[in-house]
């Protein structure tokens, strides 16, 4: 029986704040009365995590992400609500937690600015109480694993944000937590980088069997990284089930690429769109609520002498779109 290592039920925050308006003399009523109003984070979501699972939390900015990897990490009290990461209330029992859990926020640095990481890496293992041979063969791994060897002693500060966020992945990972909390953990890298960073995450998930709770706006983060997805929205769970899920639910398009040595109709087919053609080339748009894939395959052939032909799936960004709409 599969392990559950985080149980959420109905999780509400309510976040009040101020109300301000502009102008010298609303500014001076504020100081004798001040209107307050309530903005609705989240608004009841529910769901598990299992044991060496590897989840995608998406949703638009605002959409209350943050808001639940906080409270699951015990940094917020929900208003209402219940919630267990790995048999604790994340809120009460937060140092007991933090024992058992990695967080990285890609916009916030645990790394001391002006210090080397390795001097974060000793601090963080008095913190975390590691045996002293066991957090240096620990160290030792993951200083491999992540390639950062040649600059461990360098300052953070003269670090480029790739080599930084792959030593703040170091550092939640020395003290082997059973759940790594990662939000935004790419944001402003590079290409090559996130590739890089995210082949060190699939394989800490692999060979170590972390479970991994992602966030992200890149949807080639979820792709190459989550097998499940939850998709959030204005503080609700909109849609929940894995990558081929929630493709094939929402897929209701397939990209023709082409290749002709000669072209001969005029590509006027039901449900199929032209979206680029250049010389003997054509990139056609098939939308299969007006016709089969099948079908459309058969009358694209009778346009031309076919040299080469390529069918592609939607973007994983046109799908969340498309969820998105299907909800508003």
């Amino acid at each position: 029986m599969e392990n559950k290592l985080i149980e959420v039920k109905d999780l509400k925050k309510t976040y009040t704040s101020k109300k301000k308006s502009e102008g010298f003399l609303a500014g001076v009523k504020s100081l004798i009365k001040t209107d307050y109003f309530n903005i609705e984070a989240l608004k009841g979501i529910s769901f598990d995590v299992f044991e060496g699972e590897t989840l995608a939390l998406i949703g638009p900015n605002g959409a209350g992400k943050s808001t639940t990897i906080k409270i699951l990490t015990g940094i917020l009290y929900p208003t209402e609500g219940e919630a267990k990461v790995i048999g604790l209330v994340p809120w009460n029992d937060r140092v007991k937690l933090s024992y058992s859990i990695g967080v990285v926020f890609g916009q916030r640095s645990q790394l001391w600015f002006h210090l080397p990481p390795m001097d974060s890496f000793n601090l963080f293992s008095k913190i975390y109480e590691l045996d002293g041979k066991e957090y240096k063969k620990r160290v030792e791994e993951l200083i491999d694993i992540f390639e950062i060897r040649e600059y461990i002693s360098v300052p953070v500060r003269k670090l480029s944000l790739g080599e930084r966020m792959r030593c703040e992945i170091v550092l939640s990972l020395l003290h082997k937590p059973r759940i790594l909390f990662l939000d935004e953990p790419t944001i402003g890298l590079d290409v090559v980088v996130k590739s890089r960073v995210r082949d060190l995450i699939k394989r800490i998930n692999r060979e170590e069997h972390v479970t991994v709770f992602l966030t992200s706006h890149d949807t080639l983060d979820i792709e190459a990284i989550s097998k499940r997805v939850i998709v959030i929205n204005d503080g609700r769970i909109i849609f929940e089930g894995d990558l081929n899920t929630i493709k094939h639910g929402y897929m209701k398009k397939k990209i023709v690429d082409l290749k002709f040595n000669e072209i001969t109709g005029d590509f006027n087919i039901k449900g199929v769109n032209i979206l680029k053609k250049k010389d003997y080339g054509v990139k056609l748009e098939v939308d299969l609520t007006q016709i089969s894939q099948d079908d459309a395959i058969s009358e694209i052939i009778k346009q031309g002498e076919i040299l080469d032909i390529t069918i592609e799936d939607p973007s994983l960004e046109e799908v969340i779109k498309a969820i998105y709409n299907e909800e508003n």
